[in-house]
């Protein structure tokens, strides 16, 4: 009779211990938003639920899935942002350039401890040029927020409560190696603070107000509210990272190039949604494409595709060093370390592993795209040819997934020059799976006459 008695007892005191684990556990987290630069699927705001921005805790994902954001893009203008719920975040699709300062306010719920209290956090990130940060006006919907006023070598930090600054605040910064510093505001509320090195910074603050209440059937009788921030430091890097352009310029050069490319002719056979066609194909030493085939619905995609082979494989003239920083201080990456253009236009960025490209993020009109590499193919002179990878497409305002390319290309050496006998396309998207392939057969250039 004593057995089940202890096993209940057992249960009892492991569920508390798991309740009381997964407490402690919160109260070292906070909700973090962090912006990041274009890359993978285009600009977004994450937000987490860790010690820091990053690699959020996916066991309370669904207890913050409720957070809302406000971007301010304009002093003084407020747009709600929408979120994605992910594995262990949320995400919102931001604009691809320009200074942004994101707010938001979750609604934790009620924990029960030596008091029960309400838990909320107010959440704020803020990202793009001194000049345009300063100009940023507080979020009148928001009780708590921590303001920033940023100069090239420091950056003055202020809590409003409700609008009011909060004399003698203490602020608890977090970086990326998870090391804290704290910092005590004056009577004015005002504390100034040179982060020590570049990287991603967190810092955040505690209110506790002692107000009763009810939430969702729970009673509680105080309130601790969390207000937090975060920021890449320095705000500004308007030069480039030395070893970011090596990288990328290392990568480019292993890409394998046709040198003095006389031109080649083939036969062409292939499909092209269920449409079979044949015919014939000459790229001129110049790199210009002259097609003949059977089937003309299929002739645009056919001259589009070999026209970017074409253009990928021809020797280019050699310009300026490419001026490029690393974007962020993730150098664990799966796919490489993430690169982007000083002063770029086009919000493109990269990301280089093993001396390879491994993928290309880039904005297209109302498109973002990210290419990926899966395998290369090594030619003899230890240079590199595309043989798998993906393009994806997101709408750059919304960031629903639009299609999906999944490309296989081969190629076989005749004389000096890998030219492609296999370009295969499978287009995935709302509206079903579409197969475009052709082949090259009986390839012939001058050098190997």
């Amino acid at each position: 009779m004593q057995k089940p008695v202890l096993f209940r007892q057992s249960l009892v005191m492991l569920v508390s211990l798991t309740c009381f684990l997964q407490q402690s556990e919160l109260m070292a987290h906070f909700l973090f938003i962090r912006v990041g630069e274009h890359a993978e699927a285009g600009r977004a705001a994450e937000v987490f639920f860790s010690e820091r921005a990053a690699a959020g805790d996916p066991r309370f994902v669904e207890k913050v899935a409720g957070t809302k954001l406000l971007m301010q893009q304009k002093p003084g203008e407020f747009v709600s942002l929408s979120t994605q719920r992910g594995a262990d975040r949320l995400r919102a699709v931001l604009p691809s350039t320009g200074a942004v300062s994101i707010t938001g306010l979750c609604e934790y719920g009620v924990l029960k401890r030596e008091v029960p209290f309400l838990i909320r956090y107010y959440p704020k990130a803020i990202s793009g040029s001194i000049s345009e940060l300063n100009e940023f006006k507080p979020n009148p919907d928001s009780d708590l927020e921590i303001m920033a006023t940023a100069g090239p070598q420091s950056i003055t930090l202020v809590l409003l409560d409700r609008g009011k600054p909060v004399p003698d605040a203490v602020f608890t910064t977090v970086d990326d190696d998870l090391v804290n510093e704290e910092l005590k505001a004056d009577g004015d509320g005002k504390v100034t603070w040179a982060p020590s090195k570049p990287g991603s910074y967190c810092v955040y603050t505690k209110v506790v107000r002692k107000e009763a209440g009810e939430r969702n059937g729970q009673t509680f009788s105080e309130i601790r509210e969390f207000p937090t921030l975060y920021f890449a430091w320095p705000l500004e890097r308007p030069t480039g990272d030395r070893e970011a352009g090596e990288l990328f310029s290392q990568a480019i050069a292993k890409r394998a190039r046709w040198r003095d490319f006389p031109g080649f002719t083939a036969t062409i056979a292939g499909h092209y949604d269920d449409r079979p066609f044949s015919g014939t194909v000459e790229i001129e030493k110049s790199g210009a494409v002259k097609l003949k085939i059977d089937q003309e619905v299929a002739a645009t995609w056919v001259e589009e595709q070999l026209h970017s082979i074409v253009i990928h494989r021809m020797d280019s003239p050699s310009s300026a060093a490419p001026i490029l920083r690393f974007a962020d201080q993730d150098t664990e990456n799966p796919l490489g370390r993430l690169l982007t253009f000083v002063g770029g236009q086009s919000a493109s960025s990269y990301r280089v592993k093993d001396g390879q490209l491994k993928v290309v993020n880039r904005r297209q009109g109302t498109e973002n795209m990210t290419i990926t590499v899966l395998e290369n193919a090594e030619t003899p002179e230890g240079k590199f040819l595309p043989r798998l990878y993906n393009v994806q497409y997101w709408d750059a305002s919304s960031g629903a997934l639009l299609r999906t390319e999944s490309f296989e290309n081969r190629w076989k050496r005749i004389g000096a020059f890998d030219l492609p006998v296999l370009n295969s396309v499978l287009i995935s998207s709302a509206a079903g799976l579409a197969v475009r392939r052709f082949e090259l057969t009986n390839l012939s250039h001058s050098e190997a006459k």
